[in-house]
């Protein structure tokens, strides 16, 4: 893991040099928006609606409408602002931990110490799993002020940022306020349902079934050949590089396990990212013309051929023309 903060936490008159860590990370299947007919990429340009010209990254600002007049923030206008607890994580107080309402709870961050630290910082937390409590501090990320508190999970300390109590929405449903008759008999039968189903709480008994399906099916396409060859170029410069390439990702799945199972000769090729894929097979044509037409017939190379014919008739143009080419 690499560190997304480094500061200090300040108790009483100790300072713990400590970094912090994500401590979550989603699984969110992450889908790129295509073109339907072609496999092209689909990309959003920021335009200024006055001048209807695309704006740079460097030249936008923040902007805050405040009684029909427009207030411009730079980013210089920003960094001025106070932030006092920008690198220190200072305690303000100690509280059980069963008076923290979880509708407050937000992200959670590990804090790794310094070795320097090391025995501070085992205080702190011996002190806090020994008190069952946990400290409220405040802390500065993304140049945010947040509120948090520090608890202990296993053996490290953890910091969990919280709501501030504004943020929170009041639960107002006057349904809610209707009088209701509930028999003994029902109460009984409700107890006996939730002692029934009362178990221990595993968490890894449990998955999350969307992301399971959507890589099934799109493992189930891969094997069928219903796929598009990535379009050559990328159009403007990909500016979501760390967006993780899902396709690239399952084949590399289902090739190491087609070699753990001992794969045919037949098997799909490991290709380890679909952009060095079609180099692979242009190679192939130039080197092998005669088997071609065996290629032809194969499902995952046609489809793609029949797409290019029908949605692009100026890449079939090209075709026609590379191969007279070649027969010359």
């Amino acid at each position: 893991m690499r560190a997304m903060w480094k500061g200090s936490v300040s108790f009483g008159l100790v300072n713990v040099p400590v970094s912090m860590y994500t401590a979550t990370k989603g699984h969110d299947v992450s889908f790129h928006q295509v073109h339907k007919a072609d496999g092209g990429r689909i990309r959003y340009r920021r335009v200024c609606e006055v001048d209807e010209k695309q704006v740079e990254y460097a030249d936008i600002a923040k902007g805050l409408e405040v009684g029909g007049q427009l207030v411009v923030l730079t980013d210089e206008d920003l960094e001025q602002l106070p932030l006092s607890s920008s690198k220190e994580i200072e305690i303000a107080e100690f509280v059980d931990t069963d008076e923290i309402d979880p509708l407050l709870l937000d992200k959670s961050y590990y804090l790794e110490p310094e070795r320097r630290a090391i025995k501070p910082y085992v205080l702190l937390r011996e002190a806090l799993a020994r008190t069952d409590r946990v400290a409220i501090v405040k802390v500065a990320l993304r140049q945010r002020e947040s509120l948090a508190l520090l608890r202990v999970r296993d053996n490290v300390i953890v910091l969990q940022t919280m709501l501030w109590p504004d943020e929170v929405r009041k639960a107002d449903f006057d349904v809610l306020d209707a009088d209701v008759n509930l028999r003994k008999q029902e109460m009984q039968m409700a107890d006996s349902l939730v002692e029934s189903l009362t178990a221990t709480f595993e968490p890894s008994d449990y998955e999350d079934g969307y992301a399971a399906a959507v890589e099934a099916l799109v493992e189930s396409k891969l094997t069928g050949g219903q796929t598009l060859e990535p379009p050559e170029g990328g159009g403007e410069k990909r500016e979501d590089a760390e967006v993780v390439d899902l396709m690239a990702a399952l084949r590399r799945s289902i090739d190491s396990a087609k070699q753990k199972s001992g794969g045919s000769a037949g098997d799909r090729p490991s290709t380890g990212t679909p952009a060095k894929k079609a180099p692979a097979k242009k190679a192939a044509a130039k080197k092998a013309p005669a088997k071609k037409t065996a290629a032809a017939k194969t499902p995952a190379k046609k489809a793609p051929a029949k797409a290019a014919a029908k949605k692009a008739p100026a890449r079939k143009s090209t075709t026609k023309k590379a191969a007279t080419r070649k027969s010359a």
